[in-house]
Formats: structure tokens, C-alpha cells, sequence
């Protein structure tokens, strides 16, 4: 094609997020020429082999060295060392978006940037519990929201790369909707870092129930235990990091939770059959809110196919 927004994109890191960017970008022919680096070589050359990329490069310098796009797919926690490294091998003019579900501390390691490459913080709001090279898929961000997070730049070249990160995610299939970086980490908090806290702690405990067998927890899980043992498989390094780098954002929102399982607490104790069905009631309608909104689909599923739908 002709419109191809990149020359050479350059993708870090190559499990589900990046190589269903690499999918994507394939699909939509977005670039010209796509390279993948890895800390784990074993990845970059399998994600090279089913996930789109023209070559797995040896270093991050050789990846970005000559790059006019660079998508950092890594847990936020190596934000840092690779925004050093950006710094030093990223050509000017360059482009570099992440797709990290934190962006305060991808915007404090970006701030101090060279002015001639322009860092656009990103968020596509989807994913599966999967990882690893083979997890990607080309339709992950279709009607999925991509929320950006534009640094604190007025300079018209700024300008410019943030309206080319909209096109990008708008070629990949998303909406594009803009959110400062304190806002995006309060929100995430609320709709995806809590429930998998949530879901990890809930599953330890199931674990640590001694008068409860293992066998009797897996033969019997409902639905409900169900999907959250499926929150739970998330990979713990990438949630590690999300934890450590939106601390406040995340505790905030526990202690509203706990505050309001503190009262859940109570109607059960003293039988308050009105109190239990409003809060129910009012979970049962954000779910609709949410079906309607086209986030989720109402069909029934004792489990979810592949693509995480």
C-alpha cells in the first residue's frame, strides 16, 4: 500500500500485547518493515516465526536504531532502563507509544526525553489472560478502547505525533479516547487493578482453605470462581509491576472497596435482605450498561474462546 504510516516499526517486548500489534499492524498494513527485540531471544525468533515480524533484532539499539515507530510491550517496570536506551539509539523524529495499564510512571520516565523524539503514552484497553508469543492476534483491539495519555508538550511536532498515534490505533481497529495520566490510573484502578487483585487474593484463599481439597475446588468451581481463576492466570510480572508503579491509585480504590464490603459484611450478619438485593441490583444493571456498551456479550459461556470475547 501506499498510506503505510511507518517505514520501520520497531516492537519491544514479544508476548500478547506486542504481537497482536505486530498482528494488527500486518493486517492493516500499517509499516513498511517490522522488527521485534526481546530480553529472551527464544521469543523474539518464535514471535518472527507466526506473529508478522520481518526479522528479530540482537540488541534494543539494533531495533530502534533506524526506526520511525517504537511500541515498548513490556511490563512497566522496565519503563525506565528502556526509555534510557531510547534516548540514546532512537533516531529523530521518532515515535514511541507503550501500551502499559499505568501511565503516571511511563510519563515520568518519558519526561525527560530528548525534544527531537516524541513519547505518546498509550493504553489499549484489552487483553486476554494468555501471554507469550503465540497468544497474539491480529483482532484484539477491534471496538476496544485505547485510552492516550499525551505527555505535557505544547510544541506543534508534539502535536503532530499524538494526532499519528490516534491514526495508529484508529487503523488497528480501536477508539481512541484522550485521559490525563492521573485520571487513566485512578480509572484503571477501578476497572481492571482491583478485580485482579481481587481475583488473585480470592484464589490464594481458595487455596489456603485446609478443609477444602484441591481436587473438590477444581471439580466443583462455578462459574463465577471460574472466571476469576481465569483473571488470576494473568502474567504476575506484568502485574507485579502494575501494582508497584499505580500504588496509590490502587490503594485508594481498595479502601473504597473495603468500605463497601464492610457493609455487605453487615447485611449478611443481621439479615438485611433489602440492603443485599439494592446492591446486587445495582451490580446487575453496570453489567447491562456494560453488555449495551458493546464491552461484552450477553451469550452464555461455560468458558471464553481464544480471543478473550
Amino acid at each position: 500500500m501506499a498510506d503505510h504510516l511507518f517505514n520501520r516499526a520497531a516492537i519491544i517486548g514479544a508476548g500478547l500485547i506486542g504481537t497482536s500489534v505486530s498482528r494488527a499492524m500486518r493486517k492493516a498494513d500499517v509499516a513498511q518493515e517490522m522488527v521485534v527485540f526481546d530480553q529472551h531471544a527464544e521469543s523474539a525468533m518464535r514471535a518472527v516465526k507466526v506473529a508478522g515480524f520481518d526479522a528479530a533484532a540482537p540488541d534494543i539499539a539494533a531495533a530502534i536504531g533506524e526506526a520511525d515507530l517504537i511500541v515498548v510491550a513490556t511490563p512497566v517496570g522496565a519503563i525506565s532502563e528502556i526509555c534510557a536506551a531510547i534516548n540514546e539509539y532512537a533516531p529523530a523524529g521518532a515515535l514511541i507509544i507503550d501500551v502499559g495499564s499505568v501511565k503516571g510512571a511511563v510519563a515520568d520516565a518519558a519526561a525527560n526525553l530528548r525534544d527531537d523524539i516524541f513519547f505518546v503514552p498509550c493504553h489499549p484497553v484489552a487483553g486476554t489472560e494468555q501471554s507469550g508469543p503465540d497468544a497474539g492476534f491480529a483482532e484484539l483491539f477491534e471496538d476496544r478502547w485505547c485510552i492516550i495519555s499525551p505527555l505535557d508538550r505544547d510544541d506543534a511536532p508534539y502535536k503532530t505525533a499524538v494526532e499519528k498515534a490516534k491514526a495508529f490505533w484508529e487503523r488497528l481497529g480501536a477508539h481512541v479516547e484522550f485521559m490525563d495520566a492521573a485520571h487513566h490510573d485512578l480509572a484503571l484502578a477501578v476497572t481492571s487493578h482491583l478485580p485482579h487483585l481481587i481475583a488473585f487474593t480470592l484464589v490464594g484463599a481458595a487455596d489456603d482453605v485446609e478443609s477444602v481439597a484441591q481436587a473438590e475446588v477444581v471439580k466443583y468451581s462455578a462459574g463465577g470462581f471460574r472466571d476469576f481463576t481465569r483473571i488470576a492466570a494473568s502474567d504476575p510480572v506484568m502485574w507485579r509491576d502494575v501494582f508497584v508503579n499505580n500504588r496509590e491509585a490502587v490503594l485508594e480504590v481498595l479502601g473504597r472497596f473495603s468500605e463497601e464490603l464492610a457493609v455487605m459484611q453487615r447485611a449478611i450478619r443481621w439479615g438485611d435482605a433489602d440492603a443485599l438485593e439494592k446492591a446486587f441490583t445495582r451490580g446487575r444493571a453496570l453489567r447491562h450498561a456494560i453488555v449495551e456498551a458493546g464491552q461484552e456479550t450477553a451469550k452464555p459461556n461455560f468458558g471464553r474462546d481464544k480471543k478473550g470475547h
